[in-house]
């Protein structure tokens, strides 16, 4: 479904990736895992259009992408969810979820993918006339996901969901990002807390440097040495 061919990008003079190379399936759950500053955000930054590559393509259901805007890679069915969340504070939850559907396919289904996302995520349907601002960071990032999968993608990438929120607001989070999994929605995950990624994915990267340093099966990865002591201190 999606696959990356050694690619190199930078922002002005300095390279953030080097020569790397990814993979995902239909239905599939991958996680990419690394230390900040390793170049994680800035693979998802490329796949959805919005930093062009210096080398390499980015191929999607057979299709290279990385020469189209990001509006159009985003008709493809590629949704892409920023770290910080980035809702719009001032407008509704219900009007942050209707700008997902902006596209004419998602806007045609607007009021389906309404009921979809609330029954996804509840809270949001109790809060779906509340300025969007005044919701908790948890409550946050449930919208930021829900705007998400208001475009009804067949690739949705998440960039850090847990980050900064409380432990039982990151245990809820990750079961709701199961349950959009069990839609049959591909899901490219970026993350810090690697536990809870490669726990949730099929199968994990390890960027270090910018460069693929691993890969595998998320349990194969669990146990690895190098992951252990680098990532889950132990």
């Amino acid at each position: 479904m999606l696959e990356i061919q050694d690619l190199d990008a930078a922002y002005s003079e300095v390279t953030v990736l080097r020569g790397v190379s990814l993979t995902l399936s239909r239905g599939e759950s991958v996680a990419v895992i690394g230390a900040n500053g390793a170049g994680k955000s800035t693979l998802l930054r490329v796949i959805s259009g919005l930093l062009r590559p210096r080398r390499g393509a980015v191929v999607f259901d057979g299709t290279p992408v990385n020469h189209l805007p990001p509006y159009d890679i985003a008709a493809l069915g590629i949704a892409h969810v920023p770290e910080g969340r980035r809702v719009l504070p001032d407008m509704t939850v219900e009007e942050n979820l209707e700008l997902g559907a902006f596209l004419p396919r998602p806007k045609a289904r607007r009021r389906e993918s309404l009921a979809w996302v609330y029954q996804i995520f509840p809270r949001l349907a109790e809060r779906r006339y509340q300025r969007a601002g005044t919701l908790s960071g948890g409550e946050q990032q449930m919208l930021a996901v829900g705007r998400g999968l208001m475009l009804r993608p067949r690739l949705l990438m998440l960039d850090e969901p847990s980050l900064g929120l409380a432990p039982l607001v990151v245990d809820t989070t990750f079961a709701r990002i199961a349950d959009v999994r069990k839609e049959g929605i591909a899901i490219l995950l970026v993350e810090q807390n690697v536990q809870r990624a490669l726990t949730l994915a099929d199968r994990g990267y390890v960027l270090e440097g910018g460069q693929v340093v691993l890969q595998g099966p998320s349990q194969t990865l669990l146990e690895n040495p190098h992951v252990k002591v680098a990532y889950l201190g132990l």
